[in-house]
């Protein structure tokens, strides 16, 4: 394995390294890569696709290189970039209900890590399991400002990363964190509301494409049968 990650930092620099190692975080459980195995399987993939294509088709030197081109791109966009685009939609769909407990269980009079406590204990997704990770690294000796912004660094989205931001700078600089909560919470049902809205609005686009695909092939049919029958006969 030591000698796979040489290989694997010799042919990749530290940069693009350092990007890929901060996805596959992003990802959390979403993946079972680590920097070492993706790198290698995108290479194999590559180098598989390209070999493939050579034997395959007649002229395959010349389309090999872009196929392989194409796979090496395609194979990050499959296993990062397109999982990162879910599980983002995800928490920041998770992000409203789990804001407004915590915003409840503060108006109850609790401090900032109480509310966190209760509102993980009471709500199961997986933006709440991520603040208990927060909560649990505490217990090693991280401050609670700390334990937020090592979570910060490993979620994408920027939805939640600036909530996340604006709590720790609230509690930071001791303003009223009720507040904050309050503005993030309407704007998360903004959100939600336009993305539903943006989904309704797409309906007629997916409805004319199924007329289109299969319901006016039928009526053709229906149409010209006959006469298709009258001909052939």
């Amino acid at each position: 394995m030591q000698s796979l990650t040489k290989f694997i930092k010799r042919i990749y620099n530290s940069k693009e390294l350092d990007e890929i190692d901060y996805k596959l975080r992003c990802l959390g459980s979403d993946t079972k890569y680590t920097v070492t195995t993706f790198c290698t399987y995108r290479l194999i993939t590559t180098i598989f696709a390209f070999i493939l294509c050579i034997l395959i088709t007649d002229s395959g030197y010349i389309y090999a290189p872009f196929v392989a081109i194409g796979c090496y791109y395609l194979f990050y966009y499959l296993n990062i970039t397109k999982k990162i685009n879910i599980r983002n939609r995800r928490l920041e769909h998770q992000a409203l209900f789990f804001f407004e407990i915590l915003t409840l269980t503060l108006e109850s009079g609790r401090n900032l890590e109480n509310a966190l406590i209760v509102t993980c204990d009471n709500v199961d997704s997986e933006i709440s399991q991520l603040f208990e990770g927060a909560l649990y690294d505490m217990k090693f000796g991280k401050s609670l400002i700390e334990a937020l912004s090592d979570l910060r660094e490993n979620i994408s989205s920027d939805i939640i990363s600036n909530i996340i931001l604006n709590i720790i700078q609230t509690n930071r600089f001791g303003n009223s964190i009720l507040e904050t909560l309050y503005n993030e919470v309407d704007f998360l049902r903004q959100k939600e509301l336009m993305t539903t809205k943006e989904q309704i609005n797409k309906i007629p686009n997916k409805v004319s494409i199924i007329s289109v695909l299969f319901i006016v092939p039928l009526i053709l049919v229906l149409i010209l049968g006959p006469y298709l029958i009258e001909f052939i006969s």
